[in-house]
Parts: C-alpha cells; structure tokens; sequence
C-alpha cells in the first residue's frame, strides 16, 4: 500500500492536558491555557512548553509512518549547530523504532540573557521504518522531552486509528528538571518514562526544568487532571533558586497538597523528596556554576551556616517534608505518603554513579531512578 495521509486524532494524543487545535495542526500542552497566562518568566514559558512524557497513541499495521512537525528547542544562540531530535516508537513497554528530525525553531535563551527570542525554522519529517508485522499493532509514538513540537501530519502505509485508552493506572506526576529528563540521553530514557514503561501506566508528566517551585497553577492543574496515583518530587528547585525560608515553605506545601485535594480527596499522593545531591546537602542555596571550571558544574552560593537563620537545604527540605506528611496523616490523610529520595539515589549511589554536573542525573541515574521508582511506588499500584 503507498503512503496515504492520515487525520491526527486529538484523542490519540497521550500525557498533554490539553491538545491545541491550529491552523497548520496540533499542539499538545502540559499546561491548560490559563495557567499557562499566568506563567512568570520566558524560561518556564519554554520548559513547560517543551514535550516531557507526551506521546501519539496509534493502532496500525503500518510498515511505515511519517510524521511533519514544527520543534522548537532552547539554544544559546541563533546559528550554533544543534544535534538532531529523537522521537521514538514503543509497543507493549519495549522500544521498537527509532528515528531522527531536525529540531526547526529556536528558543534562544541563556540567564544572562533571558530574552527569549523565538527564530523560526523549517518544518521536519519524522520516518519510522521496518513496524510491520503483518497485523495490527498500537504503539507509542514519544516526542522529545526537549523540544516544543507541533504536529503537522501523519502518513502511513497502512490505515491509523486511535485505540481507546484502555484501563492502565493514570500516573500524574510533578517535579524539577530531573524528572523532566534533562541529560538523558531521550525521551524513554527519562526517569518517569523508564518507570511508566516497566509498571505498564500511563503517565502525564507534569515536570518542568527549573520551575518545581510550588506554582498554585501547577497544583489547580493537578487538581483538574484525571489521576489514579499523583506524585510530588519537591525540594531541589526552591534550592537553587533560592526562593523560600522555612517559614514560607511548610504553608506553601500544606496549600499546594490542600489544593490537590479539592480535586482529588481520595487518590494516592506520593510526596518525593530530593535525591543527593551534594552541594547542597548541608548547604543552603542558590546553587550556581563553579566560576573555576569550564564545564558546567554546580556548587552551592550559600553556607551551612545560613541554613540555622532558616534557609532551606535539602537535608532541611526532607525532615520538614516527613514532618508535613506525619501531620497530615495523623489528621486523617491516610492516603498521603512520603518516599525518600535518598531511596531513589542516595549518597552510596553517588560514590558509584556520580552525577556528571554536580546536580543533574546522567542517561545511568536516570534509569536507575526510574527502575526503583517503578518497584518501590508503581507496582503497588498498576491495575
């Protein structure tokens, strides 16, 4: 059969809250439209925006599958070359296919200069070669966690609908840049994605690089999004940032758990608190790159000593995060948990896989993350 033009069905579009209909496509948002209004600044515009855990569901007994996209990707300039974007294909939890594009637009943004110009740049053509099997498959088309991606069209050799969402347990699941993946190698490689397709859910990752800060449109949106299992990794952004004291932070969890709640009274809630990272165990924040070293690499701004007038350490975070927990339970939250984070990667883990900037879990620690996440959270709960 020859290459025949598909719709793309907003409904086959997994892990988004909302599927913006345009003049040219679709694109998927992790963020509904008014809170994306109240967003504060072009880097979380960008972040947010970028493509974490959202995936095109489709049946087909396809060999072949094209997908036209417009991606937009931060750079630090408008002409540095940029490696090619990964989309990848999985059936059943196993990645089948993998195949590349150009990334398009740029999103050129650094802190020093947070501008945030938007240059535009060709549209792509994803082709994914070799599905057939001679009967019907669904599979999972996954986007790169770092680009904006607008799709186009689909086009296939066979015909593409979208399967019904089944019965998996729907993970929501909110967090820093670690969760959002950032130096995995791609999108399946993240830890969240690592963990969904072991445990055989369906994610909605809701993790934006540099922007788990306790946002209120971050928990109403949570609050409106379907979840049989929420989890909550918080604690590394308000680090590095260093954006609240004790005193602010304890009320600011309790309002973002209490606003979730209005939403979801019975559904499991996990609260995660931060992996090691050692910098800023002990050490308040910001943390900013060492000025010694070419490459990045991060070292805290603060002293442990600032810790004791009520700035916050993730040390700090963890005991005030079980601390919240307890409360909340004994007041009758008795579907409220707290996990470790040093459960997840802990100071021994360091010493055997060490974080390759000082603060960012490299391609091994993510699926280390994800693999414990999945045993430890996931399959108490998968249907």
């Amino acid at each position: 059969m020859s290459m025949q033009p598909f719709m793309i069905d907003p409904l086959s579009v997994r892990g988004a809250v909302e599927v913006e209909t345009t003049e040219r496509g679709l694109i998927p948002h992790r963020l509904p439209q008014w809170a994306r209004r109240q967003i504060p600044d072009r880097f979380m515009a960008q972040t947010s925006a970028e493509s974490a855990g959202v995936r095109l569901a489709i049946r087909t007994a396809a060999d072949v599958v094209e997908l036209d996209v417009q991606g937009r990707r931060i750079a630090a300039d408008a002409t540095a070359p940029m490696p090619p974007s990964t989309y990848e294909v999985t059936e059943g939890g196993a990645l089948v296919a993998t195949a590349g594009a150009p990334v398009g637009s740029r999103f050129v943004f650094t802190f020093e200069r947070p501008d945030g110009a938007i240059v535009p740049g060709p549209d792509a053509t994803v082709r994914f070669t070799g599905l057939g099997t001679g009967a019907e498959r669904d599979l999972e088309l996954w986007l790169p966690y770092y680009d904006h991606v607008e799709l186009l069209a689909l086009r296939a050799d066979a015909p593409v609908t979208a399967p019904p969402e089944g019965a998996a347990l729907r993970w929501v699941h909110h967090g820093s840049s670690i969760s959002h993946g950032y130096r995995a190698e791609t999108t399946t490689g993240t830890w969240p994605v690592v963990a969904a397709l072991r445990s055989g859910v369906h994610l909605t990752n809701l993790a934006f690089s540099g922007n788990a800060m306790l946002d209120p449109f971050t928990a109403r949106t949570i609050r409106d999004t379907a979840a049989d299992l929420i989890s909550l990794k918080l604690g590394i952004n308000l680090v590095n940032g260093d954006v609240m004291r004790v005193r602010a932070f304890r009320p600011a969890v309790d309002g973002f758990l209490d606003t979730i709640r209005e939403g979801h009274p019975d559904t499991p809630i996990v609260l995660v608190s931060p992996i090691w990272c050692e910098p800023v165990e002990a050490s308040a924040g910001p943390t900013m790159q060492d000025p010694g070293r070419a490459e990045e690499w991060s070292i805290a701004a603060g002293s442990e000593a600032e810790v004791a007038t009520g700035k916050l350490s993730l040390s700090v975070i963890r005991a005030e995060l079980a601390s919240i927990v307890d409360r909340r339970r004994a007041d009758g939250d008795r579907r409220l948990r707290y996990l470790d984070g040093l459960s997840l990667y802990g100071a021994r883990d360091a010493a055997a896989m060490p974080l390759p900037d000082n603060l960012h879990p490299g391609p091994d620690v993510q699926r280390l993350i994800g693999a414990r996440f999945a045993d430890r959270v996931l399959a108490e709960h998968a249907i």
